[in-house]
């Protein structure tokens, strides 16, 4: 609904479309088929001036937050859910330096990130650490002036693209989450070493690395923040605004996906009639419309609550990812049945969204965890209201 954005969200949106309609769309297969990094898409979003939008102006971003940023991502990944990931994991990996970083640190890395001249990665989950975010095995030892980083990295996206990591490791083991800390690793540091590329289902553009350091030795002032003990704190925020980013994705794909279903069904004929006049297929359509239009709604309104600076974010947050991405898997799934056969071909386009979608569900935390995250989300609020409870319910006093 156009009346409820600003002219601000329309103009980011207008400038997403067209990149997404003239330059991802035409190259997406491509793309998909070759397993290739979208670099030329990046030149067109820094043509665009869409590079770092989330990025505070002081530090050359556009300043727009986090519903702008969804506006983008969601128009991007319409096209290519590829597309719309490798974006936004610029905001995932940058966002542990705005809201941790020194002074210095944000004038040394942000300006080059809002640009587009340097990516970035995020490096939280490890082989042996995905849902389990607390028990990282990545240690970073003082030494000096340095720190000494050994570990490996798991899941990595823009791993082989990026030049700046955000690195999640134990600073102090004794110490549990509050001895973990974030360090920014940079592209060609000794020991520093940059591990296989996953071969992946969909999103099949990005490139996503393992990361391995090996005595890798880090300068001090690049540890986020100036002190240990920040970083499972920075992690969790940056979750919170990035899961927003993640639905995005998702509806886009799911809005991509009814588009060209409704396409299809206007132009396949069977038994002398087009088959969207059949009414089976159009409870269907109109499912997917209301399940991506309630998914869009939900994601706007968790943007809005992070830009308007609200508290106990993590349970919208967390109702965005889950309920916009088993939408977009719904969706792109019934789109592959609306195509039937040809639907399982890759000569349409149609199974794409279906492959891109997956990873939705299982990124920036598992639906399972999400639901985890309500649910506790809930259950300390029910216990909030019960003193609250208890006293409304106590009889009037009798004169």
């Amino acid at each position: 609904m156009d009346e409820l954005l600003t002219k601000e969200n329309l103009d980011y949106r207008g400038r997403a479309r067209e990149v997404a309609e003239k330059y991802v769309r035409p190259i997406a297969a491509e793309l998909d088929r070759e397993a290739r990094y979208p670099w030329e898409i990046v030149e067109r979003l820094k043509e665009y001036q869409l590079m770092g939008e989330w990025i505070p102006k002081e530090y050359g971003g556009g300043g727009g937050g986090v519903l702008n940023l969804c506006i983008i991502v969601e128009e991007l990944s319409r096209a290519c859910g590829g597309v719309g990931v490798a974006y936004a994991v610029n905001a995932l990996g940058s966002f542990p330096i705005i809201f941790g970083g020194t002074e210095d640190q944000k004038q040394r890395w942000l300006p080059d990130i809002a640009k587009g001249q340097r990516l970035i990665s995020f490096g939280l989950s490890e082989p042996t650490a995905g849902s389990d975010a607390a028990s990282l095995k990545t240690r970073a030892e003082r030494n000096g002036a340095f720190y000494v980083l050994n570990g490996d990295k798991k899941w990595n996206t823009n791993g082989g693209a990026a030049e700046i990591y955000t690195i999640f490791c134990v600073t102090n083991p004794e110490r549990g989450t509050r001895g973990i800390s974030a360090i920014v690793a940079e592209k060609g540091m000794p020991g520093f070493e940059i591990g296989r590329k996953e071969d992946l289902m969909g999103i099949r553009c990005v490139s996503v690395h393992n990361l391995h350091f090996r005595n890798c030795r880090i300068p001090e002032g690049n540890l986020l923040g100036g002190k240990e003990g920040l970083g499972f704190a920075h992690a969790m925020q940056t979750l919170d605004f990035a899961r927003p980013g993640v639905a995005a994705q998702a509806v886009g794909l799911a809005q991509g996906a009814l588009e060209l279903a409704l396409e299809y069904a206007r132009g396949r004929e069977q038994f002398g009639q087009a088959i969207a006049s059949f009414q089976g297929l159009q409870w269907m359509l109109a499912d997917m419309a209301t399940q991506v239009e309630a998914a869009r709604q939900l994601v706007y309104y968790s943007a809005r609550l992070l830009d308007a600076g609200a508290k106990n974010v993590s349970k919208i947050a967390a109702m965005a990812k889950v309920f916009a991405t088993d939408t977009a898997m719904k969706v792109t799934t019934d789109a592959v049945q609306i195509f039937g056969g040809y639907g399982y071909c890759k000569d349409y386009p149609i199974e794409k969204y279906m492959r891109d979608a997956k990873i939705t569900q299982i990124y920036e935390g598992t639906n399972q965890i999400q639901r985890l995250v309500i649910a506790r989300n809930l259950i300390k609020e029910s216990a909030s209201m019960e003193p609250k409870l208890a006293e409304m319910k106590e009889p009037a006093a009798v004169s």
